[in-house]
């Protein structure tokens, strides 16, 4: 990050008062104050709950010159577009309106917040879904389809299995856009792309979870296990 940046963002946050006025823990959070540059990612704070694989953090995005809302669940990360400002008065309005509310949220499953095009999809009450396994190939279930997961661009993460010690997963997503299932899976958290499990309708979706998600988890498993010992090297 360049020093202009630094001591832009510096000069805009100094003395901020929502941050003094933010509780050090928050439905299960905690709080980190510390500022910690990466890359051209300036944060400013984070609430984490690490038991629950959550956390959420208030940045600069020297890329774009804007201050934004980084949230992230298990392995998926992304930005909360109606917090995106380059304006950092309009920013810490939008905090102070919003932000305690959306922390409950990841906290505790709102199904307020699913649109009716997902309720309508049948995704919530989906019987195949209630019967998934709790654990499957050496991964955990981590998001269940009836708590689905809003994240952006329309979509809904409704299942995702993972192994946080791999840094792997398997997500499937319904775009509400799109009026689609789609699968990704992460391998040593890097996104890998297929089209097997792309549906309209929830039985054809059903169909193909059916038919090839233990051998997507064995797959990914496998890959991950035999790449384990290039990614500590690049680690260290």
């Amino acid at each position: 990050m360049k020093d202009e940046t630094i001591e832009k963002v510096k000069a805009e946050t100094a003395d901020w008062g929502y941050l003094a006025e933010l509780p050090d823990e928050a439905d299960g959070f905690t709080l980190d104050r510390e500022v910690h540059i990466h890359g051209d990612c300036y944060d400013l704070f984070t609430y984490e709950n690490a038991a629950a694989h959550k956390s959420t953090t208030a940045y600069f995005h020297e890329e774009t010159h804007e201050y934004k809302l980084r949230v992230a669940y298990g392995l998926i990360s992304f930005c909360r577009i109606e917090y995106i400002t380059h304006d950092f008065a309009e920013f810490e309005a939008l905090l102070r309106k919003n932000f305690a509310d959306m922390l409950h949220d990841m906290a505790v499953f709102n199904p307020d917040t699913l649109g009716s095009i997902v309720r309508d999809k049948g995704i919530l009450t989906w019987e195949f879904g209630q019967k998934l396994p709790a654990e499957l190939e050496g991964f955990t279930r981590y998001v269940s389809p009836a708590e689905p997961e809003k994240i952006t661009n329309g979509s809904y993460v409704v299942l995702d299995y993972v192994d946080f010690d791999l840094e792997s997963s398997v997500t499937f997503y319904y775009n509400i856009y799109r009026d689609e299932f789609y699968g990704e899976a992460r391998i040593w958290n890097i996104p890998d792309v297929n089209y097997t499990f792309d549906s309209r309708t929830l039985p054809e979706f059903e169909e193909k979870l059916q038919t090839f998600l233990v051998p997507r988890l064995k797959e990914i498993r496998g890959r991950a296990i035999a790449d384990k010992d290039k990614v500590h090297y690049r680690y260290e």
